[in-house]
């Protein structure tokens, strides 16, 4: 993206700042993790270097962004590679303030004493071993009034809400995931699920894509009714289903999809009938995803749908028996991250969730979660990952037409 996206974003933070404060973000600690920086740091920065600094300021009418990079090493360039210049920065990145590391005690103690509030990004207050806590506690003790707050809760209300940019990374890391999914079905057979997850991963490195947006779940059979299992090292049986829960990054913007597919090609009459449930489900939820809504009450809508469902297929007999067969959230929030930052309000347009029921019988060794990827709109919502492969027939027949 062009740096004025990233000067955008560096605006929505500003306007929530007080007046008479400064802002501290801090990019990775480590110079091998590329595309692991700090998600906060990334929003406002664009930029993917390791020790970085972003600082905004706000004085009255005075507004200052700036960044600390690293001075050229010679030697450093040899091993690890020659850092940004000051213009590429400027060009990847939107700021004209723009300085070095070995700069920043001085030039930071010139705007120190004009401000009496500080915001610095601790995403986990209770370490106290973090390079943002550390720092934290060195400014409180040489500036005993400044106040201190968490910079986290900015970001949290900032990244909520997705800019058009945004969307299209996102609709982009859509796209590839899906081409690796129908890189695996391709490739479908009686194997090892982790043979099967690597056609996925070849396919989108090939894509484009910048990284996974997290580690792969192919869970085939009863591995798929535990939700994280990521061992992968099973065998995935004809006669199975295997369930995918996979996405990958697009210039750090992640998509989270899970589909759910018969190893030999062919749903049983009751593997059928279980994800048709689970499918009408999604649907049904979808329809009622609009502003206004929180995710608690859309996961609440289908937990009496299912009640119903399960019922009527004799699954279970009483309401609250669906908590033995359902047993996670339906939504949450996508963006820099999977789960990504946010306030769990009720939703605003141009928020992007997953939708992701599932039903898990164990006792049948059956796992099924069907999750897309869904832009809130002003009036209702939009599936981003509608063209990735779903239905009973839609599957069957791509399969099929592998043979």
């Amino acid at each position: 993206m062009e740096g004025i996206v990233f000067k955008k974003n560096r605006e929505v933070i500003l306007h929530q700042m007080m007046d008479a404060s400064l802002l501290f973000v801090f990019s990775t600690p480590k110079e091998d993790v590329k595309y692991d920086v700090d998600r906060n740091y990334y929003y406002v920065s664009g930029n993917f270097e390791y020790e970085n600094i972003v600082v905004l300021y706000k004085n009255g009418q005075e507004i200052k962004e700036m960044i600390f990079i690293h001075r050229y090493d010679e030697i450093k360039a040899k091993w690890v590679g020659a850092p940004l210049s000051k213009d590429k920065v400027a060009e990847q990145s939107g700021f004209k303030d723009i300085y070095y590391l070995d700069e920043f005690d001085e030039i930071i103690s010139n705007y120190i004493l004009e401000i009496s509030k500080l915001y610095v990004d601790l995403k986990d207050e209770k370490n106290s071993y973090s390079q943002e806590k550390l720092f934290a506690n060195r400014m409180k003790e040489k500036y005993p009034a400044l106040v201190i707050y968490n910079a986290e809760n900015l970001f949290k209300k900032a990244r909520t809400i997705k800019s058009i940019e945004e969307i299209e990374e996102i609709k982009k890391a859509i796209s590839i995931t899906k081409i690796g999914i129908e890189s695996i079905l391709k490739n479908m057979k009686e194997s090892y699920e982790y043979q099967l997850e690597s056609y996925f991963d070849q396919a989108i490195k090939y894509h484009g894509a910048t990284g996974y947006a997290f580690p792969t779940i192919a869970a085939s059979g009863k591995n798929a009714c535990c939700l994280h299992y990521m061992a992968n090292d099973n065998i995935a049986k004809n006669g199975d289903l295997i369930l995918f829960d996979l996405g990958c990054s697009y210039h750090m913007y992640c998509s989270d999809i899970s589909r759910t597919f018969p190893v030999s090609g062919k749903f049983s009459p009751r593997q059928k009938q279980l994800y048709q449930i689970v499918l009408n489900g999604q649907e049904y939820v979808m329809k009622h995803i609009k502003p206004g809504i929180t995710t608690k009450e859309l996961n609440q809508i289908l937990v009496k749908f299912y009640a119903e469902e399960l019922k009527a297929i004799g699954l279970i007999q009483k309401d609250e028996e669906v908590k033995k067969y359902y047993y996670h959230g339906v939504s949450h929030h996508i963006g820099l991250e999977c789960h990504d930052l946010c306030e769990y309000l009720p939703l605003m347009p141009n928020s992007i969730i997953s939708c992701e029921p599932g039903l898990y019988i164990e006792e049948e060794g059956i796992g099924i979660r069907i999750e897309d990827d869904i832009l809130v709109t002003e009036d209702g919502c939009i599936n981003l990952s509608k063209d990735i492969l779903k239905t009973v027939e839609e599957i069957e027949k791509f399969m099929e037409e592998q043979k």
